[in-house]
C-alpha cells in the first residue's frame, strides 16, 4: 500500500472539469487508507523554520524549565506536558503504558463573542501558558493561522471529492476548535515497556490532521489490512488523515486509520506540529448526503463533547 502524494496547487488551479477528476482520484484513494500527503501547499518556508527554531528552544530547556509552562491541574488543555502523561491507545480501549513524547499543545486564538457555554470555554478556549522564549507565541500563532486557512482549503477539497458543493462544510467551522500540539518525542535512555510506544496506536477525533515533521527521524506507521506500514517523510509536505468526525461524517467511506509513532531510533529526538482540525463546538455531525448507502452507521454527535470525552479518556491522572 502506497500513501498517495497530491499537489494542492495543482487542484486549486485546475479547471472544473480537471478538479472533478482529481477529486475522485482522492476519493478512491481515501476510501483505501485515510492519508494522504500534499505538496504545493503555499505556506512558507520562513513560516516553517520560524515555528521549527523557537520549538527546538523550547524542548532542548530542561525539564525544571519547561515546567514552569505546565498545565496548572489534570483536565487543564493547554501548555506543557511532561513525557508519559498521555497513553493515546486508552481512546481504543488498550491500557497500554504511558506515551513516550512530551507535548506543547495551544488552542484556538480567537475566541467567539458571544453563545460560549462553561463547559465549552473551560475546554477549549482557556489561556495557553506560553513559554518564556522570545517569539515564541508570535511565530505559533502565525502557524496556526496558516494551519486553520489550510485546513479550509482541504476541507473544500474534501467536499468536491464526496460529490459536494466547494463550500459545503464552511457552515461547520465558522468558529473551529482545532488545537495546535507540538510534540517531542525524545531520545529514548531507559527501557522500554513491552507494547509501549513513543505514541501509541490510535485515531484521530476531528474532521482532519495536519501533520509536519521537523526533521528527519521516521516512526510514523499507518495500520493497514492489518500490517503496519511505515509513512514517508517528503521535504516541504504535509501529511494529512481523516479523523473520527470525518469518517462519521462519511459514514465511513472514508476511514479514520489507526497509527502510531514507534522507538525505531533511539538514539535521535523526533519533532513533529500536528494541527488538529475540529469542527465548531455545536456542530452536529451526521452522516452527508452522499455517503448514504445501505443505512447510517452512526448517531448524531456533537464535535465538541466527542473530542473533550475522548480527550478525557487518555489523560493519565497521576499528572
Amino acid at each position: 500500500m502506497k500513501i498517495e502524494t497530491f499537489d494542492l496547487l495543482e487542484f486549486e488551479n485546475a479547471n472544473s472539469h480537471e478538479k472533478k477528476i482529481y477529486a475522485k482520484k482522492i476519493d478512491v484513494h481515501l476510501q483505501k487508507i485515510g492519508f494522504l500527503i500534499i505538496v504545493n501547499h503555499g505556506i512558507s518556508k520562513i513560516c516553517l523554520n520560524n515555528i521549527s527554531l523557537v520549538l527546538d528552544i523550547f524542548f532542548n530547556q530542561n525539564e525544571n524549565f519547561k515546567k514552569k509552562f505546565q498545565a496548572p491541574y489534570n483536565g487543564y488543555p493547554y501548555g506543557y506536558f511532561v513525557s508519559e502523561s498521555e497513553t493515546l491507545a486508552k481512546s481504543i480501549g488498550n491500557n497500554t503504558p504511558p506515551d513516550l513524547k512530551e507535548s506543547f499543545n495551544g488552542g484556538p486564538i480567537r475566541v467567539p463573542s458571544k453563545n460560549i457555554s462553561k463547559e465549552a470555554f473551560d475546554f477549549c478556549y482557556l489561556p495557553t501558558i506560553w513559554p518564556e522564549i522570545e517569539n515564541f507565541k508570535k511565530y505559533w500563532e502565525i502557524y496556526y493561522n496558516e494551519m486553520e486557512n489550510l485546513a479550509k482549503r482541504l476541507m473544500s477539497v474534501f467536499a468536491i471529492s464526496l460529490n459536494l458543493k466547494a463550500n459545503y462544510f464552511n457552515k461547520y467551522i465558522n468558529n473551529p476548535i482545532s488545537a495546535l500540539r507540538a510534540l517531542n518525542y525524545p531520545k529514548i535512555t531507559k527501557k522500554v515497556l513491552p507494547n509501549q510506544q513513543r505514541a501509541g496506536e490510535h485515531t484521530d477525533y476531528g474532521s482532519l490532521t495536519i501533520l509536519h515533521s521537523l526533521n528527519s527521524i521516521d516512526g510514523l506507521q499507518v495500520k493497514y489490512e492489518n500490517n503496519w506500514i511505515d509513512v514517508p517523510d517528503i521535504e516541504n509536505s504535509f501529511i494529512i488523515n481523516i479523523g473520527d468526525l470525518m469518517a462519521r461524517w462519511t459514514n465511513d467511506r472514508w476511514s479514520s486509520t489507526l497509527h502510531r509513532v514507534v522507538p525505531k531510533n533511539y538514539s535521535g529526538s523526533r519533532k513533529t506540529l500536528a494541527f488538529f482540525h475540529q469542527p465548531d463546538w455545536d456542530a452536529k455531525i451526521n452522516c452527508i448526503s452522499s455517503c448514504i448507502d445501505k443505512g447510517i452507521k452512526y448517531s448524531e454527535v456533537k464535535s465538541g463533547p466527542y473530542l473533550m470525552n475522548k480527550f478525557n479518556s487518555t489523560t493519565n491522572k497521576n499528572f
